[in-house]
C-alpha cells in the first residue's frame, strides 16, 4: 500500500466506510468514527484561527482520553505538526520541550495545563463542548508523505533529550505493518493502555485501529485490576503492553474471576519480555503473546514475532516488511550469527532524523541509511534475532561483559520475584560489579543470600550479583519501562 500524504486521511477512510462504528471509549462516554472525524475538523480549525499554519508544532498534553485523539487529528488535519509530551513532565522539562520546538500553542486537559502554563505555554484545553460552534476546517490539509507529522523527544538518558522526527510516511506505513500483524479489523477491540502520548500506543493501538475502524477502549492510567474489568466488560480482543504491565495482570491477586477469553492477541514491546513471565502469562490467560522490538526512532516497529510464521520466546523475530536489521562490531563490522553485535536498523520506518540536530542526526544514521540503535542482540541460523542488552546497560567485570538481561531471566524464573532489574555499580578492582534489585511478589519472602546462591548455581561466577536489594516496586517511566539509572541514585 502507497503511503497517504496526510496521516489524519486514514480517519476520513474509516469514517466515511463505517460512519456509526465506535471508534473510541472511555467508560460510558463512546464516540463513533464520524464523531472523531468532525471534532478533529473543528480542532483543526479552532488552530486556524489561532495563527496555526501547515509545519508549525502543537503540544499535546493529554492523557488517554477521547480527547487526545480528537486533538492528534485535529493537528495534523491543519497540516501541523504534533508534539506529544508526557503528563507528567514538570516545568523545567516542558519549557525546554517548547523552546526547543518552537511550539505555538499547547492543547491541554484540566489538570495537566498547570506546569505547561508555568513553563510559558498558551494552553487550550479540548473541550468537546467548546468546540460544538466552531465550523469544521472544510478539508484535510495537503502533506507530502515526507513531511514531519510527529516529534517525539527521547527520554534524555544520554544528555539532551533529542525530538525524532517522523513523517507522515513513516507513520502510516508503521500503521499498516501494526494492523497486519495483530490481524486488526472492524470488529476487534483494543484495550487503549499505553500512554498515547509514546509511539508504542500511538502507532500501534490508535493510528493502526484508525486505519482498521477498529474499537479503542481507553484506560486514562494503567492499573491491572481496572485492565481486567476493561478485558471482561468490553470483549476486548488485543491487549498491547510492555513486560511490566504482564507482570502486574499475572500477579493481580484476583485475576481468576475475570473473564478473558475474548483476548486474541497479545502484544509485547517497549522492553524486553522475560521468557519465564511470557511462559506463565500465556499459561494463565490462554492467549499468545507475540514480541516485538522498536524504537522511537523507528515509529517504533522494525521487528516481531510474525503470527504466520514460527514463534521463538526470548526473540524479538524477524524485521517487519521493508525493512532491514543487521549486526555490526565496534568497528561497524558485519558480525557471524550466534555473536553479539549493535542493531542497524533500516527501511521505511527510519526517522528523518533528529529536530534541528544534523549532527546527533549524522551520528545516529549512517551514510546508506542504517540507523544506529544502541542496542545489542545476536541473531540465530533461522534470522531471528535476540535483544541481549542496551549498549550502555553492558556491565565489564573485571574485563569480562555481563548482559543484564540473561541475569534477570534467571531471577524471574524463582517463585518469590515479582520484578528484578539487574545494573553495574562502581569497584575499585573490577570496574564494576553485578547488582541486583528486586521486588518480591506479595505475600512471598526470600533473602537476598538466597537471591544470590539460586542466580550463582545458573550462571557462570562472573556474573552472578554479588550484591541483591529490595524495592516495594521498581522506577517504571509512564510508559512502564524500568528506570535504571534511577536504582543508582
Amino acid at each position: 500500500m502507497i503511503a497517504v500524504g496526510n496521516l489524519t486521511e486514514n480517519l476520513c477512510a474509516s469514517a466515511r466506510r463505517d460512519p456509526a462504528r465506535t471508534a473510541l471509549k472511555l467508560d460510558d462516554a463512546v464516540v463513533s468514527y464520524a464523531a472523531l472525524d468532525d471534532a478533529s475538523a473543528r480542532a483543526a480549525a479552532l488552530l486556524r484561527r489561532r495563527g496555526v499554519e501547515p509545519g508549525d508544532r502543537v503540544g499535546l498534553m493529554l492523557p488517554n482520553v477521547p480527547q487526545f485523539a480528537i486533538a492528534y487529528y485535529g493537528v495534523l488535519r491543519a497540516g501541523a505538526t504534533v508534539l506529544p509530551m508526557n503528563i507528567l513532565l514538570k516545568k523545567r522539562e516542558i519549557a525546554f520541550l517548547l523552546a526547543d520546538s518552537e511550539a505555538k500553542v499547547v492543547l491541554t486537559w484540566p489538570g495537566c495545563r498547570e506546569e505547561a502554563e508555568l513553563a510559558g505555554a498558551e494552553c487550550v484545553d479540548v473541550d468537546v463542548a467548546e468546540l460544538t460552534p466552531v465550523a469544521p476546517l472544510g478539508d484535510v490539509v495537503e502533506r507530502d508523505p515526507s513531511d514531519t507529522a510527529v516529534i517525539l523527544y527521547t527520554s534524555g538518558t544520554t544528555g539532551t533529550p533529542k525530538g525524532a522526527e517522523l513523517t507522515h510516511a513513516n507513520l502510516s506505513r508503521n500503521a499498516e505493518v501494526a494492523q497486519a500483524l495483530f490481524g486488526l479489523h472492524e470488529d476487534s477491540v483494543v484495550l487503549g493502555a499505553l500512554p498515547l502520548f509514546h509511539s508504542f500506543g500511538q502507532t500501534c493501538a490508535l493510528n493502526a485501529a484508525t486505519l482498521a475502524g477498529a474499537s479503542v477502549t481507553l484506560l486514562p492510567r494503567f492499573d491491572a485490576g481496572r485492565a481486567l474489568e476493561l478485558i471482561e466488560r468490553d470483549r476486548v480482543t488485543v491487549f498491547m503492553g510492555v513486560p511490566t504491565m504482564y507482570g502486574a495482570l499475572l500477579n493481580h491477586p484476583e485475576r481468576a474471576r475475570f473473564d478473558v477469553s475474548s483476548l486474541q492477541v497479545c502484544v509485547s514491546g517497549g522492553a524486553s519480555l522475560p521468557v519465564e513471565l511470557l511462559r506463565k502469562f500465556e499459561e494463565a490467560f490462554g492467549c499468545t503473546i507475540l514480541e516485538g522490538y522498536g524504537l522511537s526512532e523507528t515509529s517504533p516497529i522494525a521487528s516481531f514475532n510474525h503470527p504466520e510464521r514460527e514463534r521463538k520466546p526470548g526473540s524479538i523475530g524477524t524485521p517487519i516488511d521493508g525493512v532491514e536489521l543487521k549486526l555490526v562490531d565496534e568497528d561497524g563490522v558485519d558480525v557471524a550469527a550466534g555473536e553479539v553485535g549493535e542493531v542497524l536498523i533500516r527501511g521505511h520506518n527510519v526517522m528523518k532524523g533528529y529536530w534541528r540536530k544534523p549532527e546527533a542526526t549524522a551520528d545516529a544514521i549512517t551514510s546508506e541509511g542504517w540507523f544506529r540503535s544502541g542496542d545489542l542482540a545476536r541473531m540465530d541460523d533461522d534470522g531471528y534475532f535476540y535483544i541481549v542488552d542496551r549498549k550502555k546497560d553492558l556491565i565489564i567485570r573485571g574485563g569480562y561483559n555481563v548482559y543484564p538481561r540473561e541475569i534477570e531471566e534467571v531471577l524471574y524464573t524463582h517463585p518469590a520475584v515479582g520484578e528484578a532489574a539487574v545494573v553495574g555499580v562502581p569497584h575499585d578492582e573490577l570496574g564494576e560489579e553485578v547488582a541486583a534489585a528486586v521486588a518480591l511478589k506479595p505475600g512471598m519472602q526470600a533473602s537476598s543470600e538466597e537471591l544470590r546462591d539460586f542466580v550463582k548455581e545458573q550462571v557462570a561466577a562472573y556474573k552472578y550479583p554479588r550484591i541483591v536489594w529490595f524495592v516495594d516496586e521498581l522506577p517504571k517511566t509512564a510508559t512502564g519501562k524500568i528506570l535504571k539509572r534511577d536504582l543508582l541514585r
